[in-house]
């Protein structure tokens, strides 16, 4: 049997599929941009250079000794005709045996999302596929907003009143492994969420219990978000991007939980509670510098 050949492997969720996967003893190749400057991975784990969009002959390359391809679409990435398609080829072409996508939450029926697009290929190449469609990470907390909890101890996004059912993406990992490593998964898609459905008013009053200080959802409108986001600089398309995310999360779409977690690895969902406890120093340490 050969490898997994993870993609991301180095960022939120391909850390998590990395260290699980290793943990079950199967064989990763770790995929990084700069394999000698690569991090530190898990005993037994060796990097290798990849890069989206390199010659199809370079991505063979990389994909030599695998046999599974864990494939994530970078968040800078649009076009993924041009990026992520060729990868797809080059692993059918090498007789790849199965590949878990990282899809979206509902993206069946959000046809302008590059998940969708790179969802709609795997089928119509008749790829050995498996999609992953977690609901918002919990991780969104510590890294994309975590600076400004930590100086402000405000949560500052437009979420209304909505609910939703946050998935730890240590859970997404955990799945990852389980879809490879046992049999009964190609051809499926599997919906991920937590098994909390939550309000931002719960999540803060759980950090500021779990912290000892208190974390207020601050409520902002889509207007004063967005106007918030420009004065600090994000460009366009970022802007875009949340101004259609809040807007899916304010119709509940992403409020309701399940048990998926629990019934692919027969143990039930990382709750939110936990994750503050896990995570406690991210929004504990000094501030840092810039934005």
């Amino acid at each position: 049997m050969g490898a997994v050949f993870v993609t991301g492997a180095t960022g939120t969720v391909g850390a998590a599929v990395v260290t699980h996967l290793a943990a079950r003893g199967t064989e990763v190749i770790a995929a990084v941009r700069d394999s000698d400057a690569a991090p530190s991975l898990p005993p037994g784990v060796g990097p290798r250079a990849f890069a989206f969009g390199a010659d199809p002959e370079a991505i063979g390359a990389s994909l030599e000794g695998a046999d599974r391809l864990f494939l994530m679409r970078p968040p800078a990435i649009e076009d993924v005709q041009t990026h992520l398609f060729p990868v797809i080829d080059a692993a059918l072409d090498r007789g790849i045996r199965q590949i878990v996508f990282l899809s979206l939450q509902g993206v069946q029926a959000n046809r302008r999302t590059p998940h969708h697009a790179v969802e709609q290929y795997l089928r119509e190449r008749h790829a050995p596929f498996t999609f992953l469609r977690p609901n918002f990470f919990m991780q969104n907390l510590s890294a994309t907003y975590g600076d400004e909890i930590r100086r402000t101890g405000h949560i500052v996004v437009p979420a209304g009143r909505s609910r939703t059912a946050f998935i730890d993406a240590r859970d997404i990992g955990r799945v990852a492994a389980t879809v490879f490593t046992e049999p009964g998964h190609i051809g499926k898609a599997y919906t991920l969420s937590g098994e909390q459905s939550l309000s931002y008013r719960n999540v803060a009053a759980i950090m500021s219990d779990v912290l000892g200080r208190e974390i207020v959802y601050a409520r902002p409108s889509e207007r004063e978000y967005l106007d918030k986001l420009v004065a600090e600089g994000w460009p366009r398309d970022y802007i875009d991007v949340q101004k259609m995310i809040y807007r899916v999360v304010r119709l509940n779409v992403s409020a309701f939980p399940n048990r998926s977690i629990r019934r692919l690895t027969g143990d039930p969902a990382t709750t939110f509670r936990q994750f503050v406890e896990d995570y406690r120093h991210v929004w504990n340490q000094p501030t840092s510098s810039g934005r």
